[in-house]
This record gives C-alpha cells, sequence and structure tokens, in this order.
C-alpha cells in the first residue's frame, strides 16, 4: 500500500461514516403538501418544479417549509423585484439597509451585508447568492455569518405564471431550511421564519401589483393621448380642407 492509501479498515471506517450520514437526513416532501392559497390541481401543475428546486436534505435538528403567494401582476414585473439580490429592502420587511461592495456585481457566489431593523433577535446578516436565474426564473440564498439566530439558513424562490378564473397571474413559492437555535423547538422556529416569509411576500404583492397598475394607467394615458393627437390631427386636415 502506497504512504498515504487508506486500508481496508479505513475504507470500512469511511462507508460506515457515509452510510450513518446519509441515514441521518432525509429529503423534504414539500413536492407532497399543497401550500395555502393554492388548489390542488393548480400545485400539481407546479409540483415538479417544487421536486426540482424545493427539495433539501434535512439532518436531525433543522426545518423547512415551503410557502405560495398569488400576486396579480406579471411574472416579469415581481421577477425584477426578486431577482434584486442587492435591493431586499424594496420587498423585505425588518431590513434597515444593505450593502454590497463597490465592484458588486450580481453573479453566483457575491455577497451582501443585511442590516436589521431593532427589536429582532438579529443585528446583522451576511448572505451569498446561490442561484440566479433568469430563463427559469429562480434565485436563492444563503446566511454565512452575522449576528442573528438563523444558522445555516438557506432559501430558493421561484416565480411562475398561473391561469386563475380567466386571468393570468404570478405565483412566488418560497421555501427554506435553517437549524433549530438550542433551547427552541422544531415549531418555534418553523412559525417565526415562516411568519417572516409571509410578511415578505405580501409585500411583494403589495409593491409589485402598485408597479403593475402604475404600468397599465400610464400605458392607457399614452394610448389616450395617442389617440387625442390622432383625433386633433384629422380633424385639423378636415377644418383645412373645407377652408
Amino acid at each position: 500500500m502506497e504512504m498515504g492509501e487508506p486500508s481496508e479498515i479505513d475504507h470500512h471506517h469511511l462507508d460506515s461514516a457515509t452510510a450513518t450520514a446519509t441515514a441521518s437526513t432525509t429529503a423534504t416532501t414539500h413536492h407532497l403538501n399543497v401550500p395555502a392559497g393554492l388548489s390542488q390541481h393548480e400545485f400539481d401543475d407546479l409540483k415538479h418544479l417544487v421536486f426540482q428546486f424545493h427539495t433539501y436534505e434535512l439532518r436531525p435538528g433543522q426545518c423547512s417549509s415551503l410557502l405560495s403567494q398569488l400576486i396579480r401582476a406579471p411574472r416579469d414585473v415581481v421577477w425584477s423585484v426578486v431577482r434584486r439580490f442587492d435591493k431586499p429592502q424594496i420587498y423585505k420587511h425588518f431590513i434597515k439597509s444593505c450593502s454590497v461592495a463597490e465592484d458588486f456585481i450580481m453573479t453566483v457566489g457575491c455577497t451582501r451585508d443585511v442590516y436589521v431593523i431593532s427589536g429582532l433577535p438579529a443585528a446583522t446578516s451576511t448572505e451569498r447568492l446561490d442561484i440566479l436565474d433568469d430563463d427559469q426564473y429562480v434565485t436563492g440564498f444563503s446566511i454565512t455569518g452575522g449576528d442573528h439566530r438563523l444558522r445555516n439558513y438557506r432559501s430558493v424562490t421561484t416565480v411562475h405564471e398561473m391561469e386563475r378564473d380567466g386571468q393570468i397571474w404570478t405565483v412566488v413559492l418560497e421555501s427554506y431550511i435553517v437549524d433549530v437555535p438550542e433551547g427552541n423547538t422544531e415549531e418555534d422556529t418553523r412559525l417565526f421564519a415562516d411568519t417572516v416569509v409571509k410578511l415578505n411576500l405580501q409585500k411583494l404583492t403589495s409593491v409589485t401589483e402598485g408597479m403593475a397598475r402604475a404600468a397599465a394607467a400610464a400605458a392607457a394615458a399614452a394610448t389616450a393621448t395617442a389617440t387625442a393627437t390622432a383625433a386633433t390631427t384629422t380633424a385639423a386636415g378636415e377644418f383645412g380642407v373645407r377652408l
């Protein structure tokens, strides 16, 4: 055996350790549970995407959840806000400010420093962009440092189009996995994290629906102006002919 090459006993220990680690994790089953706000039929259309993007390997002492939000705004409008890793305060509650490096480029691996408002069990959070896919409307980040209690927090957000009542809606799915802090229960941790995510998604709804209404109003005003201009031009032409 060459120097540094594992022995058969070492291989046995490695295999046992790998088997133990594998046995101690379980995959989340978010694709089997319909989140609040969606019907079974609607969720069935999204299930394969939930399985693809919102499945985690759960270790003992961790919890995970999947939440959904229906938004009456075009997907591109919603995505334009969700994708801004450098501007989470646009729709996330409890964020006082967010700073990034001067040479910041929004790409996988970049980081941001988030400063949280007072009154929460956190002060700062250093976060890393894990995924940003503009084609599939997927983004996600993990918390890598800071003064907070959400250890090993990872989150994925996906944005989808859905038809309901003859109209096109946007569905936002957000999932996370996080360690249960010492002294807390899994239920307490999930309740806290779910509440924060829900409030963020509600604010996202308010912000993007407002953007959509403003865009629609601007488009209507532009159309009205164009129509009035055309009518005036036509009238002026007819008046000139009569002269």
